[in-house]
């Protein structure tokens, strides 16, 4: 039967701007969250070149703590947490068999409201000076008005980060209800394969910590725009208060952000050892154990600043019991390689790499939950080491892993093999050149956020070999992007499972079809396209007949709302009322208009898919 909704369809760049379908958002997620990737290693590199020699001057003072703070807050907020969303939004629906995500506008929205959020964080270098109070923005560093007038770095650090903080937590809604109501026929929670149950373990966390930075926020912005009181000691305020708000949010997002990393891991380790994850249900336990851990130990961040004996000594119990599920993880990993039919492609060297370096990035975190010995780590180059060992070597590395192995079903092209791995071991090189000798800089006692030091004190050698890995990965950096350009330029000739996968995602053409599947799959087991592999045939059994299937259609609304909300921002920034009331306009406006249209989508129907010709 024949439905009567026409399709809007948008061709070029304003198919782009305009979509709500998930695959096409995740691409968007990774080209802007690649750019700001991009843009954080430039500034990573010019630290390092910085702190290449003893009393070097080329970035010092203030210039120097602008891209430390850049550095920080673009790396964890603006390039790792939207290349997650990438992947998130182009595999979790293939995973448990789902046409699309519970909310496409609403997935749009969180999209844009990221890319906007970067934008107004990073515009700050062309307007007076970026923020220069740490990626942390401690109070009272970032509450104070610098008396200067370069007083808006802080000011963009904060509705930045709002913008994009809204995004991030509509996006963790979004998948937390598309996991929970949209799993095709059969697909049990404990058959969701691990990346689907990272990443709705990391949706939970986004939904409980996402909160609790915004509120920080807003009494930061009270604060500098509105002269609040919230952090300021002469009115009554309280500077560690910032400090419990950001770190309450703060260390479960460096859950948010490992998590899904030790999802992709699961995936790679499995399909490429031929064999079904080791200890499935214990990796589950384990996931859901290190989310909920993860809200009790923000203050082994704190342990410094004078909570006291009894504090420091529930958070530090906490802080080593956090590393058994993690333990757990390490060792089903290495019992899922151990006798398999191993295949080192790219993607799997990265994922094996990923496993020891992890380790040692987590080795250094028990270390630093000993409150009396992280008095004497605390704010040296050891902290910096430990940070990147489990977000460099860690977060990182599981990227990239997952770029290789997904990169089929989201492009329809393969990677090349060669390049891949060039590119690991120029980065992977780089990484340990970079951050092992800064474990013994900090022992030495060389403090991180301090632009220089003194020659003659032992701290030459390991800052020039740093600054050395730091280009090397820089150059494995570079290797990858010119991977992508020439593969880009290739056919979409990728078979649908090129790795001889085991889950849904490889049962479907590459790239995936605009609706995904075009008959919902039947699910009867743990790694559900083995399964029925093992049982001899060649594609999943439907469980459902051909039918009309129904697709949400494009809106430019997602985008107006963003830019209206980042204009808003500029409005209140300046004190520009006007301005604010032009971007509340287009706000609420394309909220307006989304409540009044009730827009029907399209179906495609079995006679086109007929024509298509595609398979299920």
């Amino acid at each position: 039967m024949a439905h009567a909704h026409t399709r809007k369809h948008y061709t070029g760049l304003m198919d782009w701007l305009t979509t709500v379908d998930h695959k096409k958002i995740g691409i968007l997620y990774l080209i802007f969250g690649g750019f700001f990737f991009l843009l954080g290693g430039l500034e990573a590199v010019l630290i390092r070149i910085q702190l290449m020699y003893p009393d070097n001057e080329l970035f010092i003072g203030n210039t120097f703590n602008e891209l430390t703070t850049m550095h920080g807050t673009t790396m964890i907020f603006f390039a790792a947490m939207p290349l997650i969303f990438a992947f998130m939004n182009a595999i979790v629906p293939l995973q448990i068999g789902a046409r699309d995500v519970a909310f496409p506008f609403v997935n749009a929205l969180g999209l844009w409201l990221f890319v906007f959020g970067g934008i107004m964080l990073n515009v700050s270098w062309f307007l007076g000076g970026a923020p220069a109070a740490g990626w942390t923005a401690y109070a009272p560093l970032s509450s104070i008005i610098d008396p200067s007038g370069n007083s808006h770095g802080v000011d963009f650090y904060v509705l930045g980060l709002q913008i994009s903080g809204l995004g991030t937590l509509i996006g963790g809604i979004n998948f937390l209800v598309t996991i929970i109501n949209m799993r095709a026929p059969g697909m049990t929670y404990m058959r969701m394969p691990l990346f689907t149950w990272t990443a709705f373990i990391t949706s939970a966390l986004i939904l409980f910590a996402f909160p609790a930075i915004t509120v920080g926020l807003v009494q930061l912005m009270f604060d500098r725009l509105f002269e609040g009181a919230f952090f300021d000691v002469s009115k009554g305020g309280n500077p560690v208060l910032w400090q419990h708000i950001f770190w309450i949010f703060g260390h479960p997002e460096v859950y948010i952000l490992i998590l899904p990393a030790f999802g992709i891991i699961s995936e790679i380790v499995s399909t490429f050892s031929r064999k079904r994850l080791f200890g499935y249900s214990s990796m589950v336990f384990a996931t859901a154990l290190i989310g909920f851990l993860g809200f009790m130990v923000w203050v082994h961040h704190m342990f410094a600043v004078g909570i006291g004996a009894v504090g420091n000594s529930i958070f530090s119990i906490a802080t080593m019991a956090i590393a058994v599920p993690t333990g757990v993880k390490i060792f089903n990993w290495l019992f899922t390689l151990w006798g398999g039919q191993i295949t080192f492609s790219t993607a799997n060297i990265f994922a094996t790499a990923f496993i020891p370096t992890f380790v040692m990035g987590g080795t250094t975190g028990v270390m630093l939950a000993v409150p009396a010995a992280d008095f004497q780590y605390h704010d040296t180059y050891f902290v910096v080491a430990h940070f990147h060992y489990v977000i460099v070597g860690g977060l990182v590395l599981g990227l990239f892993a997952g770029m290789y192995y997904w990169w089929p079903k989201m492009f329809g092209r393969m990677l090349n093999e060669t390049l891949g791995k060039i590119h690991f071991w120029t980065f992977f090189i780089g990484f340990h050149l970079t951050f092992f000798p800064q474990h013994f800089l900090g022992l030495m006692g060389m403090p991180r956020r301090v632009f220089t030091y003194q020659p003659g004190v032992g701290l030459e050698e390991g800052n020039l070999i740093s600054t050395i890995g730091a280009f090397l990965m820089g150059i494995g950096t570079i290797v990858f992007l010119i991977n992508v350009i020439s593969t880009q330029r290739k056919p979409q000739n990728a078979p649908a499972d090129p790795w001889d996968g085991r889950t849904l995602e490889w049962a479907i053409p590459s790239p995936a079809p605009e609706y995904n599947f075009k008959q919902t799959p039947l699910v009867r087991g743990l790694d559900p396209l083995w399964k029925e592999k093992m049982a001899g045939n060649k594609e999943m059994t439907p469980a459902e007949p051909i039918g009309s299937i129904h697709m949400p259609n494009p809106s430019i609304l997602p985008l107006i709302f963003s830019v209206g909300f980042f204009i808003a921002g500029f409005g209140f920034m300046y004190h520009e009322y006007l301005v604010v009331a032009v971007g509340m306009g287009l706000l609420f406006g394309s909220m307006f208009l989304r409540s009044i249209n009730d827009d029907p989508g399209f179906h495609i129907e079995p006679e086109e898919l007929e024509e298509k010709g595609v398979k299920a």
